[in-house]
């Protein structure tokens, strides 16, 4: 049975007498300490102690409106939940939502307080470590994920997929994680007691060897190859441990051929993906390979829009929405943490949103994105433009098929960067600064004889500078 709501700030004055409020006061000074005042004012300081129910632990915290919730709970849901457990462990897990004044649509967000003992065994699904947003309704397709989400949503619906398993890469910030989450979510909800894990390579990897120590490896073998659909985040930080890439071959195999579903991401191609043993990256190309590229104009300002509708008080015109997916063309986190400081500052500031403010507020994104383009970007857009291994980049071979797009890409990147010759050189397996000056000097030259190879670095310069 829940016990009556403890009284929010916004209603009146509550009981200091209550354990509750008493470590929430606490909580909240060290919040102020460590985040700083602009900080916490802006974001912390508005948080009003909603319902506590003794019998689940769950505490609700609240917030003026769904988008301070959300960013709340993006950037402060785990501090606060390791905060109350600490200073009041019958807190076991906190809920964030919006106060009693928000719509009744507005959905409250569930974040599991850290738990040192094991966790009972579910009967449905497993991970409760799914990101409510991040779902297949709410994921917007373009032409360079496109491939990706109906890979994804093909392994996440269909009752016989015809690859297994699916491996999804791109750069950081392209929506990898995202598709991960949505899979889960999507599959939870078509099969309900299915047992579904869904970690990053780097907890993999801990618990791992919290195992081997523990001497408890049985079990965690036994946990993760139970599962109906495992989901690995980050492969490529397996990379170079021998151990852990042992136990997720053996993993691996025994979830696909049980016929059960596995899911991986990484930031890179399993072809480039140095340090994995062959074996696992030959497993890994039989299923299916999509990939993520960069979203470009048409993608970006889709993104924004989509944004926008979930702030129906943030008005943004026109000309300011193609300005930010013009200007923050890295990727789509970075593009969304963008809108998001510029609709919090205009609140906070009580500010209209122009270029000006714009300008002002994103002064150093804006200025990092100017100089964004790097020459591994570089090295990888050339490598799939002319379908030859990014390690051939670096690589001592001469033949013809790699030693001209490696002149491409060291011609681009003394155009497109401001490193210099020796530096463009080291990074192209350590050459001298004088075999990137013949690159330049012949890329130059071929380009007015070659209307294709000319055409080529047109597109290529206009899809790295989009």
């Amino acid at each position: 049975m829940q016990t009556p709501a403890i009284e929010s700030a916004t209603k009146g004055e509550p009981d200091l007498g209550d354990p509750i409020v008493a470590a929430w006061e606490s909580i909240r000074a060290s919040l102020r300490r460590d985040c700083g005042a602009r900080t916490f004012d802006g974001w912390l300081r508005p948080i009003a102690l909603g319902g506590f129910d003794a019998a689940s632990g769950a505490l609700r915290l609240q917030l003026p409106s769904q988008f301070m919730a959300d960013w709340v709970q993006t950037h402060f849901a785990e501090r606060l939940a390791l905060a109350w457990k600490a200073k009041l462990p019958q807190v076991k897990q906190i809920r964030i939502g919006v106060g009693p004044a928000a719509p009744r649509t507005a959905a409250v967000v569930e974040i599991p307080a850290p738990r040192e003992e094991a966790p009972p065994e579910p009967k449905g699904l497993y991970s409760v470590a799914l990101e409510p947003r991040y779902r297949f309704e709410n994921f917007v397709v373009g032409k360079a994920n496109e491939v990706a989400f109906s890979a994804a949503q093909t392994l996440a619906t269909s009752d016989k997929v015809a690859f297994n398993p699916l491996f999804i890469h791109g750069g950081t910030g392209r929506g990898k994680t995202h598709l991960l989450h949505a899979i889960g979510h999507e599959f939870h909800r078509q099969r309900p007691r299915a047992k579904i894990i869904y970690m990053s390579a780097e907890k993999f990897t801990v618990e791992f060897l919290a195992a081997l120590r523990a001497n408890e490896t049985f079990k965690f073998k036994q946990q993760l190859r139970s599962a109906d659909l495992l989901m690995i985040d980050d492969v490529q930080f397996i990379a170079g441990k021998e151990s852990t890439q042992e136990e997720f071959f053996h993993t691996m195999n025994e979830i696909i051929s049980a016929g059960r579903r596995f899911v991986i991401s990484s930031d890179r191609a399993p072809q480039d993906l140095d340090g994995l043993e062959p074996r696992i990256l030959s497993r890994l190309s039989w299923g299916l390979v999509a990939d993520i590229n960069a979203a470009d104009l048409e993608l970006r300002l889709n993104i924004i829009t989509k944004k926008l509708e979930a702030l129906p008080d943030v008005t943004v015109p026109d000309d300011v929405v193609m300005f930010l997916a013009k200007r923050i063309s890295s990727n789509v986190r970075e593009l969304e943490g963008a809108l998001n400081r510029i609709a919090a500052y205009a609140a906070m500031q009580n500010r209209t949103i122009d270029l000006d403010f714009v300008g002002e507020v994103l002064a150093n994104i804006l200025r990092a994105n100017q100089r964004r383009i790097s020459i591994d970007e570089i090295q990888t857009r050339v490598s799939d433009h002319y379908r030859i291994r990014k390690a051939e980049m670096t690589s001592a071979r001469r033949a013809r098929e790699v030693a001209r797009p490696r002149q491409v890409a060291m011609y681009l990147s003394k155009q497109l960067t401001p490193r210099s010759l020796p530096e463009i050189g080291r990074r192209f397996g350590g050459r001298d600064h004088t075999t990137v000056i013949h690159a330049v000097k012949q890329i130059e030259k071929l380009r007015a004889q070659d209307a294709e190879l000319d055409a080529d670095i047109r597109l290529l310069t206009r899809q790295l500078e989009s």
